[in-house]
Parts: structure tokens; sequence; C-alpha cells
């Protein structure tokens, strides 16, 4: 028996759980025990322990599945609203999508769709390893079609960059900070490296445009009076190209001064346009590299990438609710294909 969502009131009740990555249990709970109520097949895909993801079917094999992640990043904080917009942490990325999606679920039941899904990973903001073990679910086989929400102004993205991150390590010797001459500092051996790293022409693509380079985080040493003995950085890099050819030209500005440790790659993917949606190409990496079992896979979702990861984060009620006709609209497009 499908329900009408009261798409605000859940958006705000999701955001109110904290679920910075690693600590998504409560949500995984609640957001199973809601789909339980409305009467779907639950199914939680243990991840590691007290973190899995949420699987919802109808009873029927899903031909559709709908599908955002769980986690946010740091730090949580809790929803609010005025006329226009939701605020807080996962407004946008993605507990608004979560609550969009839902709620789409339940208008295509009430028009007697039940070749549907729901998925609900945990951990896309920094490994994916909820959508890595969920790409071995024997219900992947069953599915055509993955429609994956991230905040893309609830324009069909027909294109992702890829992406790459590398950690950084030097190493050195430590000594008393007055006498430096019997120490070797790792921290001075890294600046060395990222000041060619920072040189390094990336390359472009007329696509994807260029490749960019974060250095998002750096640390070393134990003290200030103390030559460090330690350094590392690490390295957020979004690929217009292939990760080969960007591999190639990192290692080449490291030149054996220090180690290279990949924490993740996969290359630029495109995705499925459909005629009718308004498209876009995003910057941003999503779950769906790890998904490839999961059919076809198309993105999308309300509220803007800019204000994802922000202390401002918020989306649009306009956005929610145009949303969810997007979602039940998309999923009856590609039924029809089958």
């Amino acid at each position: 028996m499908s329900e009408q969502i009261d798409v605000f009131k859940l958006t705000r009740e999701l955001i109110d759980i904290p679920s910075v990555t690693g600590d998504e249990f409560h949500l995984g709970t609640s957001l199973a025990e809601l789909l339980g109520r409305l009467g779907y097949q639950i199914e939680v895909q243990e991840v590691e322990s007290h973190r899995a993801n949420v699987i919802a079917t109808t009873g029927d094999q899903p031909a559709v599945v709908l599908s955002t992640h769980m986690d946010t990043v740091p730090p949580y904080i809790p929803a609010v609203e005025d006329d226009d917009f939701i605020y807080g942490r996962g407004a946008c990325d993605a507990k608004g999508i979560i609550a969009a999606q839902i709620a789409a679920a339940e208008k295509l039941r009430a028009d007697g769709v039940t070749e549907i899904g729901l998925v609900f990973t945990v951990d896309e903001e920094v490994t994916s390893a909820g959508a890595k073990a969920l790409n071995a679910h024997p219900l992947a086989s069953a599915c055509r079609y993955l429609i994956n929400g991230e905040p893309t102004d609830n324009r069909l993205a027909i294109g992702t960059k890829g992406s790459l991150q590398v950690t950084i390590k030097t190493d050195g010797r430590a000594a008393h900070s007055a006498y430096p001459e019997q120490g070797d500092s790792a921290i001075e051996k890294l600046l060395d490296v990222l000041a060619d790293v920072r040189r390094i022409e990336w390359p472009e693509d007329e696509t994807f445009g260029g490749t960019t380079c974060n250095i998002g985080v750096i640390s070393g040493g134990t003290r200030a009076n103390v030559v460090p003995d330690e350094a590392q950085t690490v390295l957020q890099i979004r690929l217009a190209t292939n990760a080969r050819e960007v591999k190639d030209l990192l290692e080449r500005a490291v030149g054996g001064r220090a180690s290279l440790q990949y924490m993740s790659v996969h290359d630029p993917i495109r995705l499925l346009s459909l005629d009718g949606f308004e498209q876009t190409i995003v910057r941003f990496t999503t779950d769906i590299p790890y998904l490839t079992n999961w059919g076809t896979p198309l993105l999308i979702g309300p509220g803007s990438i800019l204000d994802a990861h922000t202390e401002h984060e918020r989306v649009a009620k306009s956005e929610l609710m145009r949303a969810v006709e997007i979602y039940s609209a998309l999923a009856k497009r590609l039924l029809d294909r089958e």
C-alpha cells in the first residue's frame, strides 16, 4: 500500500539523524524501519560492523533502482528551514535526495508500477565501500537501470569526471631543531615535491574540461623543536582524461623522492542521455563506477553541488518537489524502453 510522503518533513528528519561517514548505523536503521512500514521487502546488507546498505524492493524483481548514499561529510549540522529552503548537513548531499526518491517510489507504486527498488549505501564520501559490497549482490542481475542521486540541479548528468586519490609520503631523520644539520626534514622534502606537483600541466578534454588537483591534507612532524622524520599529503585529482596519463605525470614530478599510494582511481564516465531532460556534465564522482553490475547508470538529483560540503548546505523546497516528479517520470520512461 503506497503512501503520500511529506518530502519536507522527511528531509528534516533525515538531516537530524547524524550520519558522518563511519556513523551511518542509526540512519540506516531508521530508513529500514520506515521502508518496512511502507510495505517494502527490506534487506540490510552488512558492509562492516554497525555499517550496512539498505535495500528495499516491492517483491517484484526491480528493473529500475533509485539509489544514493546515507553518509555525509563532517561536521553534523541540524536541520532548519525557511519558506524556500531546508538547511543542514545532507540537505542536498544526499538526504533530500533520499526523501525525494522514497516519495517517487511511493508515487510509482500508487500508479501500479512495481518493478522498482531503492538502495541506500554507506561510505560514498570516502571509499565507496558500500557500493563495492553492493555490486556483488545477486539482485543486481535483475536491474536494467540505476538512477543514482547526487545534487545536479535536477539536470541529467551525461558524464562525470574521473577521480584519483593518492597519498604522497616522505621520510627523513629526526634531530633537535637547534642542530638541523644532524637531521633530514621530511616536511621540507614534501614541500619540494609539492612545488613540482603544482607546476604540472594537467591534461584537458573537450567534453570534461581540465583535470584539477586539490592538495587536501598535509601532515607531519611532532613538535616545532624537532626536525620531522615523516610527512605526508593526500591529493584529490579530478580526471578529465584517463588515469594512466595523470599517473605518469605525477610519478615523473615526484621522481622517486617520495612514496605514492593510490587510494582510489577511476576514469571519467559517460552516462545515458535522454531527450526531454535538461543535461549537464559534472566534475565530481559518485558511487556509479563501483556499481557496474546494476545496469545502465543515470545521475540526477535536486540541489547544487556548490552548496554541498559547506556550512550553508541547503536544498530548495521547489527542487525537492520537482525531483519527485523527475524520478518517477524517469523510471516510467526507462521501464517503457524495456
